[in-house]
């Protein structure tokens, strides 16, 4: 009977959302949901143009659109939009959220996932600014507390509301879906406000704030406190090649993609200059740097404070770690902004020069009661009956995927391996970068990418058929899609997606571009 009275539940939203909406309009009034609505407006030419970031959507379906502001303290303003749609809600409310330092709404996923029947809601986390910048923290504590987890909660919070008195009808389920940031978000989410959302699908996430970002320091002075041992983007393409000729036939297949990297063996010293330096030599303070780039970053004493990053794709490294030139990769630039801003307080601090074991004192005492997620126990969640799944690109040059598997070990050796089980699946994937892209099948339902064979919004389908049916799919692929003429795309190979630990290994015959062709087994 309570299967029976659920279904029918679900059944009934969509029918209620055309009984009892409420004109959009009328939803400008003061005190819903306990905020400043700035914005209630009906959409019905299916193009909406956001005017603060210039953004234009098309063939959206008929939606209510609402904006407005959350003030939880007198130096809060927290921007967030919830977006219904007029018809055809599927009786579900989808949660976006940020990356970096956030400072924007993500208009694209809202669009994306508006169009598939869902309500929607994002959030600028209380700020307006580039996703590098931090100035806005700096003498902001509160502002820092808004990025770091009351912008989110009280944006679930506000949503859901909105949705109540829109439709008659509460959602009957909500999920949420982020990376990067927004992965840190989605932990946060879990640990603190486990009854936000139902499900939860987590990529990249940058959970160990304070310890990635001092981990960020050290990488920072190694590369660019010497320019000896500083490596230039037309090194790049040597160190992939030598990896992938160690590393890639590891899954027995040569695909530019090695698929198992936590086996791969490849010693950089292979590259040494014999003589005059060129691009496909290293010299010896950059094969130190390499090196340390794959083993992790280190205090004072040596002690692997953040873990390292992937082999096979090392091209994959020009913008978060090479930049163009010492001082403009993305990496450098957080860290600058975080330490400046969030922890010394002081816009001038010369990174290069301090301690790492003092800017990881301070990043912990100033920076992880308000950043990091990384408590590893989520009964709390677990008991609300949630569901989260975790994935994260072998080959991210912005966060290390180790931090991922050591999250998720923590998990286990908090809570059990067969109780994790029962709500936590995690998925790492070769050849991706930082939470799409990359040589390896990169689109596989995250963020509102669709895959191209199996269900077709992969990981997200799973977390819906887990959290609404009480199973996962066992069998979801990932696509590598070529980008085509006229934006369109083409899948050029596809890979079966294996719960963490088990990795894709080829079966030895049949077309190597065929995800059935492959099995996920035991590393």
């Amino acid at each position: 009977m309570h299967r029976v009275g659920r279904g029918f539940a679900l059944l009934l939203a969509g029918y209620s959302s055309l009984l009892f909406a409420a004109d959009c309009a009328s939803l400008k009034k003061p005190g819903l949901a306990d905020a400043h609505i700035t914005v209630a407006e009906s959409v019905t030419t299916g193009v909406l143009e956001i005017a603060d970031s210039g953004e234009r959507f098309t063939d959206l379906p008929a939606l209510c659109r609402v904006a407005g502001e959350l003030r939880p303290t007198p130096d809060s303003r927290i921007r967030f939009e919830v977006w219904l749609p007029a018809h055809g809600w599927n009786g579900r409310l989808l949660g976006a959220g940020n990356g970096g330092f956030a400072g924007s709404i993500y208009y694209q996923q809202l669009a994306a996932y508006v169009k598939r029947g869902f309500a929607v809601s994002g959030t600028d986390a209380g700020h307006q600014a580039e996703a590098t910048d931090a100035s806005w923290a700096y003498g902001h504590p509160e502002r820092v507390k808004d990025f770091g987890w009351r912008a989110i909660h009280l944006t679930a919070w506000t949503a859901k509301r909105i949705v109540h008195a829109y439709y008659g009808n509460p959602a009957n389920r909500a999920y949420f879906d982020a990376c990067s940031d927004g992965g840190r978000e989605a932990l946060m989410e879990a640990q603190r406000f486990p009854e936000d959302y139902d499900g939860i699908l987590a990529g990249a996430p940058a959970n160990a704030w304070s310890t990635m970002l001092a981990g960020g320091a050290n990488v920072m002075q190694g590369l660019t406190g010497d320019p000896k041992s500083y490596i230039p983007e037309r090194k790049l393409g040597a160190i992939q090649r030598a990896s992938l000729a160690a590393c890639d036939a590891i899954d027995g297949v040569k695909d530019n993609v090695v698929g198992d990297p936590a086996k791969c063996r490849f010693d950089p010293r292979v590259l040494l200059c014999k003589g005059d330096d060129s691009s496909d030599c290293l010299t010896p303070p950059q094969i130190d740097s390499v090196r340390s780039l794959y083993s992790g970053f280190k205090d004072g004493q040596g002690k692997i404070i953040f873990p390292g990053f992937s082999m096979g794709d090392e091209t994959g490294w020009k913008q978060w770690i090479a930049g163009e030139d010492p001082a403009a990769s993305l990496g450098s630039r957080f860290v600058q902004n975080y330490f400046r801003y969030m922890v010394l307080g002081d816009p001038r601090a010369n990174l290069l020069t301090a301690s790492v074991d003092e800017l990881l004192r301070e990043s912990k005492k100033k920076g992880a009661p308000d950043l990091d997620a990384t408590n590893p126990d989520l009964s709390r969640f677990a008991a609300h009956g949630g569901k989260l799944i975790l994935y994260h690109g072998w080959n991210d040059p912005a966060i290390s995927p180790e931090n991922t598997i050591a999250y998720f070990e923590s998990l286990e050796r908090e809570m059990g391996k067969q109780e994790v089980g029962r709500f936590v699946r995690l998925y790492m994937v070769p050849g991706m970068e930082h939470c799409a892209n990359g040589p390896g099948a990169s689109a596989l339902g995250q963020l509102g990418i669709e895959t191209s064979s199996g269900p077709k919004y992969g990981l997200f389908d799973s977390l819906e058929n887990w959290v609404e049916k009480g199973s996962p799919d066992e069998n979801v692929i990932a696509t590598k899609h070529e980008a085509k003429p006229n934006d369109e795309r083409e899948a050029s190979f596809t890979r079966p997606l294996c719960a963490y630990p088990k990795v894709a290994r080829y079966a030895g015959a049949g077309d190597t571009n065929e995800a059935a062709n492959f099995a996920c087994v035991a590393p």
